[in-house]
């Protein structure tokens, strides 16, 4: 593969005496580059800065037609279409053989689903492949060729990519009629290659398997001990099998014992599984009461904290080297920008920084949100002109991390002292008060009449009184929305988020009111709901009174600790996504692998001996239980099956189940379920709720402003939560790694 001629040439020059003696980077002499040698410069500068800020790796081409490539694969565009092409491969599931299409997963209800002909969604993978073909294409020729053969990422990719192509074209050629599709279990692969931040946790969790081992293996010795001392204890001196029920019920085998002391772990069967022992004899709730304390309430929550301290410890490597592309990304633009101080680009000795009015044009022309480019520009023009050293540049970009909440637009002044009165009253807070209190007696006797009328039904239930109360507190809302715009002005009234959840559900419930008018008129006395048109009187009302349940959520902005609770909720959602895609891949593999080993495994009562009646099966059961629609006929109910088991609420019961319906070997299948999703997420996911929590709660986390914004507050990315305990990479490592870019070069 042949080099273009601007990667040949040295784009920075040599390092003069590798630095200054304050610890800034040395002056870089310009070095001879294709077309305009400036432009290049600031083409370069543009890419490191935008690498810098999505903690890209700057190792990729620099030549000026392969940084016009670099930025048109990373613009918006082109990446929303991986992430469309991404999701319609994995929707694929809910429309492929056996399809989602049908109104119930209930085996005693469902009908026969709609199937696709064979080529429809065939057709529809294939360009899916096609376009992840072109995407590892496009990312090999950026990174070069020894790069990309020193990428696992990418050349796993390369791998699935070909697996699935062959096994598309088995598909294909057998008329869509094989037994087992490969390349269903490789598409979540696709959604973990394009993320960097999912990397790093699937990375953090393999590296925190070790100590989840040892604690695991603690746990199966726990077990293993209580389960043969429990084969032991509630065999010996039995002379009547009859009458052993804990024996017969929980431990008739040692499969059966370990599988419901393994439940027990989870406390789903408490106190089921010591009831009938215990009514034999009190002694026997020690042996059940010992175990659950140690293995529950002990192991159990020593390895939430054993996973909480290692999954930080190594989550924290993983942010040292987000930070150390982010100090790379920017030392690189800085060295570029540097090399162009100075009259046409010469060196002089004492030149060690960059230009202001260089960083403002890299500023503009790089991709950042409106406000995080003003404040940086603003930073860069508080230099009055002098050069920006090494330091002060690095530090610039930290802004980035910080999410600014825009200020509100100026409120309209009114000169009339009536009207400038009035505009005070409706935008003091006293006034969000009485809303709240007006919002919540409209919940209270929604409350109450529901309480008055819970034997009743629908149809007999007198509306009249509940009807004109929601006509009054609608009014009042309607008369609020105005008074808040009057006083505000509409685009301060929309810059506040509660106005806007308030204005849409007002607006939602005026339509509701007024579509109530127009089927039945005002409410009368005595008047009964009737159905007329699409929705009875009844419908419409329930509607109206939801949507008032979800209005009263406004007031919880208002209420400091709910808030507090509310903001790490939103920063969970926008900072942990990473997790989210983890989870949405175990869910995808483990469903497409039940769905393989489970679909048509529950059939329909009466069609098969293995299936009792309701009547005839034991208390407690799946049959009993009618838990019919738990199955892995098809990818939405093998979704829903799983969500169920990860709860354990119950999941004996789907133990149970399987068992009989396929075999003893299904509870493997279950127990690794139960391993990867509630002992392995849901601890991963609960170290970071505390960790985020705990930073909200954190004096010395508090809101600050950002840079240019007075009164702006800002949220702070995952990168940002944990900067403080980051270790800042030295110079000499940054300038050393600098020198090993592949296609840039420093002359020494």
């Amino acid at each position: 593969m042949a080099e273009p001629r601007g990667e040949l040439e040295p784009l920075l020059g040599e390092v003069r005496g590798g630095g200054s003696g304050d610890g800034r980077p040395g002056r870089l002499t310009r070095g001879p580059g294709s077309g305009t040698w400036q432009d290049l410069c600031i083409d370069q500068a543009v890419v490191f800065i935008e690498d810098a800020i999505e903690y890209r790796s700057i190792y990729h081409r620099m030549d000026s037609g392969s940084l016009w490539l670099y930025r048109c694969y990373y613009s918006k565009w082109c990446q929303r279409a991986l992430s469309v092409t991404i999701f319609v491969i994995l929707a694929l599931a809910f429309v492929e053989t056996p399809s989602s299409f049908t109104r119930t997963a209930d085996v005693r209800y469902r009908a026969r689903p709609w199937e696709p002909p064979c080529g429809l969604t065939e057709g529809v993978e294939a360009l899916c492949l096609l376009l992840f073909l072109v995407d590892v294409s496009v990312k090999g020729y950026l990174v070069g060729r020894a790069q990309f053969q020193e990428n696992l990422w990418l050349l796993a990719y390369l791998v699935v990519l070909a697996v699935s192509l062959v096994d598309w074209t088995v598909s294909v050629s057998l008329a869509c009629q094989e037994p087992l599709r490969i390349r269903r279990l490789l598409r979540p692969f696709f959604l973990l290659q394009n993320s960097s931040m999912m990397k790093k946790t699937l990375k953090c969790i393999r590296w925190s398997l070790p100590e989840m081992a040892s604690v695991g293996l603690l746990l199966t010795i726990h077990l293993g001990l209580f389960t043969v001392l429990g084969m032991l204890l509630f065999t010996m001196g039995e002379k009547d099998e009859k009458q052993d029920k804990e024996r017969l019920a929980y431990f008739r085998s040692l499969p059966e014992a370990l599988t419901s002391l393994l439940v027990l772990l989870t406390t789903a069967n408490n106190p089921d599984v010591m009831t009938p022992a215990y009514s034999k004899n009190r002694a026997y709730a020690i042996f059940f009461i010992l175990f659950t304390l140690i293995g529950s309430l002990f192991l159990m929550n020593l390895l939430t904290a054993i996973v909480y301290n290692q999954f930080r410890g190594y989550l924290m490597k993983s942010l040292q080297t987000s930070l150390l592309r982010r100090r790379l990304g920017t030392l690189a633009a800085f060295q570029v920008l540097n090399s162009m101080a100075g009259p046409a680009g010469a060196a002089s000795s004492d030149t060690v920084g960059v230009k202001p009015q260089d960083v403002l044009q890299v500023l503009q022309r790089a991709r950042l949100g409106s406000s995080h480019k003003r404040a940086l520009m603003e930073k860069v023009r508080s230099h009055d002109g002098s050069l920006l050293l090494a330091r002060d540049f690095q530090k610039l970009f930290d802004e980035v991390d910080k999410s600014v909440i825009k200020e509100h637009p100026p409120r309209p002044q009114y000169r009339t002292p009536l009207l400038h009165t009035a505009q005070v009253l409706c935008s003091h807070r006293y006034f969000d008060y009485l809303g709240n209190l007006v919002a919540l007696g409209n919940l209270v006797s929604i409350s109450v009449f529901l309480v008055l009328d819970e034997d009743l039904l629908p149809g007999a239930r007198n509306d009249f009184v509940l009807g004109v109360l929601n006509y009054v507190f609608l009014l009042y809302y309607l008369l609020e929305l105005l008074l808040k715009v009057f006083a505000l002005g509409l685009r301060g009234y929309l810059s506040y988020p509660s106005n806007m959840f308030d204005g849409i559900f007002t607006i939602l419930l005026l339509v509701l009111q007024i579509s109530a008018l127009a089927v039945s008129r005002l409410p009368q006395a005595g008047r009964k709901p009737e159905v007329l048109g699409l929705l009875s009187l009844w419908d419409l009302t329930r509607l109206v009174n939801m949507l008032i349940v979800f209005r009263f959520l406004r007031v919880i902005p208002r209420v400091k600790p709910m808030a507090v609770v509310a903001s790490t909720i939103l920063s969970l959602v926008q900072n942990l996504r990473a997790f989210g895609g983890i989870l949405v891949v175990v869910y995808y593999v483990f469903a497409v692998i039940g769905i393989s080993l489970f679909r048509g495994a529950v059939v329909a009562p009466g069609n098969s001996s293995l299936v009792p009646a309701n009547v005839s099966a034991p208390c407690g059961s799946f049959e009993q239980l009618e838990y019919w629609a738990n199955n892995f006929d098809d990818f939405a109910a093998a979704l829903i099956t799983l969500w169920n088991v990860m709860v354990v609420n119950n999941w004996q019961v789907f133990l149970d189940a399987y068992r009989r319906y396929s075999g003893p070997w299904s509870k493997v299948y279950f127990v690794l379920w139960w391993l990867v999703s509630s002992v392995i997420w849901v601890n991963l996911f609960l170290a970071l709720l505390l960790e985020n929590f705990l930073h909200k709660w954190d004096p010395r986390g508090h809101e600050q402003p950002l840079a240019g914004m007075q009164e702006a507050p800002y949220q702070m990315s995952v990168e940002l939560l944990f900067r403080d305990v980051l270790e800042e990479p030295r110079e000499e490592e940054l300038l050393d790694r600098l020198r090993q870019h592949p296609h840039l070069r420093l002359r020494r």
